[in-house]
């Protein structure tokens, strides 16, 4: 299989086992893990990265790489074949715990971008890459698959395959190399950054 997904840390994955066996699934907001009969297990672990903006008054990482940081865990909660929520788990200082329950069209969006992945000839490392401000979450294929999951930051042939709903003018489940598909980023990234330089500057 082309595709690694590498274990979550043990704490992560003993958070959310706990919580699904703990009150919180039923006062969750997530009506089809309320619902659902029979046993829960959470699989496909994947590690969550977020995207810096990248201010350009600011120097870059070492060799230009864009800056990533480590935000948490996310599970796919599946019932049976399917998918019904998912868990996010995230760093704490007494260690890795539980975050919350949630369904919604990532779920499907994962499971069909893991596929894709699968697929492919070239064996990859899956992680998400979410960028909170565009509001986009992408499946991060590393082109290391042995690599420390909680580290690093996106090399220039790694894959990205954006979420569905993307945003506007980034079509998702299309492949993107990190080379294209960054530039793009930037460009919707930068000018409200600077727009809000701009307006510091106006008033100081």
């Amino acid at each position: 299989m082309p595709l690694h997904v590498s274990p979550a840390p043990a704490p992560a994955l003993r958070s959310v086992l706990a919580a699904l066996g703990s009150p919180a699934v039923r006062e969750a907001h997530t009506p089809a893990l309320r619902s659902v009969q029979g046993p829960l297990s959470p699989e496909l672990p994947l590690p969550v990265h977020v995207l810096d903006v990248r201010d350009p008054a600011v120097p870059p990482a070492a060799g230009g790489a864009p800056r990533t940081r480590l935000a948490g865990w996310r599970f796919l909660i599946r019932s049976g074949d399917r998918p019904v929520a998912g868990a996010d788990t995230m760093l704490t200082a007494d260690g890795w715990a539980f975050s919350h329950f949630f369904e919604g069209p990532y779920l499907a969006s994962t499971e069909r971008a893991l596929r894709q992945a699968d697929a492919m000839a070239t064996r990859h490392q899956a992680r998400l890459l979410s960028v909170p401000d565009l509001y986009m979450l992408t499946l991060w294929l590393h082109g290391d698959p042995e690599a420390d999951p909680a580290t690093g930051a996106p090399a220039p042939a790694d894959v990205l395959i954006p979420l569905a709903p993307a945003p506007p003018g980034i079509a998702p489940h299309l492949p993107y190399r990190v080379a294209d598909l960054l530039p793009m980023l930037t460009l919707r990234l930068v000018p409200p950054l600077l727009e809000s330089l701009d307006s510091l500057e106006s008033t100081a």
